[in-house]
């Protein structure tokens, strides 16, 4: 007789799976539930839950006496820019340096990355997808991630969540980005669970930590409340690009991971309006920030030689350490050099658009128009 192993990755296939049963049935009795064909994946990801549950609570009660306090913790390096806009490829390459940094297990098991993740991180390293979802860049089990899609998996502020169950999808995406229409209890837990987190990662890791997440580029201000000595880089790229990346974005993430219908989501209203709001609460809440506190760039710059770009925010940010990780810097890159970027095309109709809604932008950082055929 044949026996059948299970198999991790179907069973925590999907990033709720490593959610806990509050937010689980917060958000999906405030989402309407999943729809009829989801009801399995779904079934998967309450079974996840329901497994992991008392896991939870043991590392929860035995782990919070021992968290650094906020304020004993070095102050975190926040990397930040709108989705697509090279975030990805700068953190891999800085998490080579003196950082801790969020792991894929931590990723995916969030409550339990400290104790059952450390057990079942085989099984997980096995579960892993051989690359990103929305693009080639590889994933390996060392790979540093953002720390939203496990926020998501703590809170019922997100908006992956908007991703998840597109039901709502407007609500949960101006909630999870701007905390528009959020309590101010929703609001405290939200930035409970982000210290929470970051907590866990600097207990573990015993280092400073290197942060990406694009949803802080528009919630600055927040962090700083919490983090008021953390540093920021910010990196922007070419508008257009950014816009032919993100309809990509949520074209290849909506099929893979909703729970619900989502043929009603204005994915080019979306990336258009979400941007444009993003960048101006950015540019806010960082009026009057300078190094070593802020440092800027573009894209363009990091691409062409990123050893002098990584330079220059360590210098700028006055960080230690880039002598010893100059020859781990240089190793990564050298792996990279065949890699192949998505390619898109732009029409005429989409130069138009990002012109007329960002023009703001794209005059800042003197982006040219790219030439396309009419049509």
């Amino acid at each position: 007789m044949m026996v059948h192993r299970p198999n991790l990755g179907t069973f925590m296939s999907h990033p709720l799976s490593g959610s806990n049963l509050s937010t689980l049935i917060n958000v999906s009795l405030a989402s309407g539930g999943p729809s009829a064909d989801k009801l399995l994946p779904f079934a998967g990801i309450v079974g996840s839950t329901l497994f992991r549950t008392p896991f939870s609570w043991i590392e929860r009660a035995a782990l919070s006496p021992l968290l650094p306090k906020v304020e004993e913790m070095t102050p975190p390096v926040f990397i930040l820019g709108h989705w697509r806009s090279g975030t990805t490829h700068l953190y891999n390459i800085m998490s080579l340096g003196e950082f801790g940094f969020v792991p894929p297990v931590a990723t995916g098991l969030p409550w339990d990355f400290v104790g059952l993740g450390s057990v079942l991180k085989p099984l997980l390293v096995r579960a892993l997808p051989k690359h990103r979802y929305i693009d080639a860049i590889p994933v390996t089990p060392e790979s540093p991630q953002e720390d939203e899609i496990a926020l998501a998996s703590m809170t019922p502020i997100s908006f992956y969540h908007g991703i998840y169950f597109p039901k709502k999808f407007d609500e949960h995406l101006h909630k999870g980005l701007f905390l528009d229409g959020c309590t101010a209890s929703e609001r405290t837990h939200r930035w409970r669970m982000f210290s929470y987190f970051l907590r866990k990662l600097a207990y573990q890791q015993n280092k400073p930590l290197l942060i990406k997440n694009p949803v802080y580029t528009g919630c600055v201000a927040d962090i700083l409340k919490i983090y008021p000595d953390a540093k920021f880089i910010h990196i922007h790229r070419n508008p257009f690009d950014v816009f032919l990346s993100m309809r990509n974005f949520y074209q290849k993430l909506l099929p893979v991971f909703s729970l619900q219908p989502f043929d009603h989501v204005d994915i080019e209203a979306t990336v258009l309006s979400v941007y444009t709001e993003m960048m101006k609460r950015f540019e806010t809440d960082t009026e009057g920030l300078a190094a070593p506190q802020f440092v800027e760039l573009g894209y363009d710059a990091l691409d062409a030689d990123p050893l002098g770009a990584i330079r220059t925010i360590y210098d700028t940010l006055e960080l230690d350490g880039y002598g010893s990780a100059e020859p781990e810097f240089r190793r990564y890159l050298s792996t990279i050099k065949s890699y192949q970027k998505n390619a898109f095309k732009g029409s005429r109709d989409v130069v138009e658009k990002v012109e007329r809604e960002w023009a703001y932008f794209i005059d800042k950082w003197d982006y040219r128009t790219p030439d396309v055929a009419a049509g």
